[in-house]
């Protein structure tokens, strides 16, 4: 018989021995958990460690300038602030009232609301971004608080000085400082540079430790564009074509000059354009109100219009703009010259169709400069007709209209021309007239220019070169000649028709006196995306060069949909020698007969447009026209007229107002 001493030490055993194993068996557990934290998932906690220990903060790079040709600011970046909140540490540090008082306090200096900048400080994150691109005032009201847990770094923010001016071609950038549109995206690579790092060990509040590793990579910075875009030039535009809109009311106004010898753009407006410091809204008064009253989806369809480029990406029928092809591609062809006479009747019978002159006129017996000058369409199908499908596409290929021209633009658009293999001599005669065949204006430029640089076809670009910090060239982009299209004397007989068109027909309108002016007219129905033509809707143009013989520059002035003026000659023309007016004397293209450039008798001259300009090149201006100036307010005790540094805030009289040679052109600043 056991005892019970016995049973009582058997128990104490049992005891024990359940308590060693589930010892045991709890010693098992947590050395297998140590080896799958220690082994098996090491590396991951270990970067969580660090993550904890250490703060590494992003350090941007300063995005390049963008400038025009002559070194003028278009785009820079300036110095902002951004605010960043460690929330564990205001939790600590701020509590009651006193947290209460400093939620008010962050939320009227940054102009926020007091329930946004209370989640900020509720944040879970470490670290987190509370306001950014603030000014320097604002920065030093934030610093004026003392607040434990609040810190400032400092940032660049995009800034585009001349506002609108240039707005198409630069583009702008998205909160993050990318690249949204224009140069500023197909440059943005170039421009952004390469962002670096701060590095350094912390404790839980995220302060630095004293002792602590620190590690340190700079930013480098991104290169700097200068464009061909010349400041005083695309200011000339821009007036013009916002004049333009408002007076032919229309759609949107574009105008584009480029230099036929290098295929470098002078200038490039559309308008109603924006403001790339504020570009999501138009800048027009009107445009704006319009804007406003859209729904949310029509806004951001109409924020993708206005920062599309047409002249780049948008296709249009040219009308008689594409005579100047056809009549180069007859002229080279040596199916004809300058004086072939022909013989138009008011219509060709083509196909069984009868294609009318658009003012069903009958020309009569009329010279091939005649025809183009009359913009005879029943001429020009048969020039085209008279070439035939090979001989006519071949012209098209040879001025690049069958593809993009590669212009260092992005959203290029492609040309619609039908396929010769398709088409009948319907299709074939109405191409020679400009219809039935879709285009980008700056194809169609670009072609016109190499006539105007003696046939040689030229690749359009907008920047010239990148340059570092140091002002250093880095990248130069070379004109670049990609083919000759015509002749040199086809070229100067395609230039003197031109000259025609001016001096005796449809264009006299644009004629300047004393200079030798080149031009054609277009103006053509909009094609339908449903087919057929949009009823009572045209597009006109008119594509402009001087001077004739030696041309500094070929314009194109496109006005889409206008509501005011039928023909290219009271919408396009009109804008294009308003441009003209301004540019010929900052660009010092003497005229052929110096009395008669907008002088009469030698003792009058028209009023140029100074409004804008730096004191300077408004000198220059005026004394290119023979024209005196007083500044006013006038000068003060102490300034001399060499040390004046200021922009002509107005003028009077206004431009193009015709005074006598001995009267002043006030010129007003601040």
């Amino acid at each position: 018989m056991v005892s019970n001493r016995n049973k009582a030490s058997i128990k104490g055993k049992k005891r024990i021995l359940l308590l060693f194993g589930f010892l045991a068996f709890v010693l098992v557990i947590l050395t297998l958990r140590t080896a799958w934290i220690q082994i098996v998932r090491g590396e991951e906690y270990t970067d969580i460690a660090v993550d904890q220990q250490t703060s590494d903060i992003a350090v941007d790079a300063k995005r390049g300038m963008i400038y025009d040709r002559n070194g003028g600011v278009l785009a820079s970046s300036t110095t902002c602030y951004n605010v960043w909140v460690r929330p564990a540490q205001i939790n600590e540090e701020y509590e009651g009232a006193e947290r209460t008082q400093l939620e008010t306090d962050m939320a009227e200096v940054l102009d926020m609301e007091i329930s946004d900048v209370k989640e900020y400080f509720d944040s879970q994150n470490v670290l987190i971004k509370m306001a950014r691109h603030i000014d320097k005032e604002t920065a030093d009201k934030v610093r004026a608080l003392e607040v434990d847990g609040i810190e400032l770094a400092e940032d660049t923010k995009r800034l585009y000085p001349l506002g609108t001016t240039a707005a198409t071609v630069l583009g702008s950038v998205n909160d993050d400082g990318v690249g949204r549109s224009g140069i500023e995206l197909t440059y943005n690579e170039y421009l952004s540079g390469v962002s670096g790092r701060k590095v350094f060990d912390k404790d839980i509040n995220g302060n630095l430790l004293a002792f602590g590793d620190r590690l340190s990579y700079d930013a480098k910075n991104g290169f700097n564009v200068v464009l061909t875009i010349d400041e005083v030039l695309q200011h000339y535009m821009d007036e013009s074509v916002e004049a333009g809109y408002k007076e032919t009311e229309a759609e949107r106004v574009a105008g584009i000059a480029m230099d036929p010898k290098t295929g470098e753009i002078l200038a490039l407006s559309i308008y109603p354009t924006f403001d790339p410091n504020d570009p999501l809204e138009p800048a027009d008064t009107k445009e704006l109100e319009k804007f406003n009253e859209l729904t949310d989806d029509e806004q951001i369809d109409y924020l993708n219009n206005m920062w599309r480029n047409q002249l780049v990406s948008d296709v249009y029928e040219p009308g008689s703009t594409m005579k100047l092809i056809t009549a180069s591609a007859t002229l080279e062809e040596g199916l004809a010259t300058p004086d072939s006479d022909y013989y138009c009747p008011g219509y060709l019978f083509v196909g069984g169709y009868e294609l009318h002159d658009a003012e069903n006129n009958a020309h009569g017996h009329q010279t091939l400069t005649q025809a183009v000058g009359n913009s005879c369409n029943p001429i020009h199908a048969q020039m085209a007709l008279d070439l035939g499908y090979e001989s006519f596409y071949k012209y098209i290929d040879l001025y690049g209209l069958d593809g993009r021209t590669g212009i260092d633009y992005p959203g290029e658009g492609y040309p619609i021309v039908q396929n010769k293999d398709n088409i009948g001599p319907v299709e074939l005669a109405t191409m020679g007239f400009g219809q039935g065949i879709a285009i980008t204006p700056i194809q169609l430029i670009t072609a016109i220019g190499a006539i105007g640089n003696d046939g040689t076809l030229m690749r359009p670009h907008l920047v010239k070169s990148l340059t570092d910090s140091e002002g250093n060239v880095v990248i130069e982009n070379e004109p670049e000649e990609i083919r000759k299209v015509v002749s040199a004397s086809t070229a100067r007989e395609i230039r003197s028709i031109m000259e025609s068109q001016v001096e005796f027909y449809g264009g006299t309108s644009f004629k300047i006196p004393g200079y030798r002016m080149g031009g054609k007219t277009g103006t053509a129905d909009r094609a339908s995306e449903e087919g057929g033509y949009e009823e009572g809707v045209i597009d006109t143009s008119f594509i402009s060069m001087v001077p004739i013989d030696e041309p500094e520059a070929v314009v194109l002035v496109v006005c889409y949909g206008p509501k005011k003026g039928e023909y290219a000659t009271q919408t396009a023309l009109p804008i294009a020698r308003n441009f003209w007016m301004k540019a010929l004397p900052y660009m010092g293209i003497e005229p052929t007969d110096s009395t008669e450039s907008f002088v009469e008798g030698g003792e009058y001259a028209y009023v140029p447009d100074v409004t804008g300009m730096s004191f300077k090149d408004a000198v220059g201006t005026l004394e290119a026209y023979g024209l005196k100036y007083q500044i006013r307010p006038s000068l003060e005790e102490g300034e001399s007229l060499e040390e004046l540094d200021f922009t002509v805030m107005d003028q009077y009289p206004k431009a193009g107002k015709r005074i006598e040679k001995d009267e002043f052109v006030y010129l007003y600043r601040e």
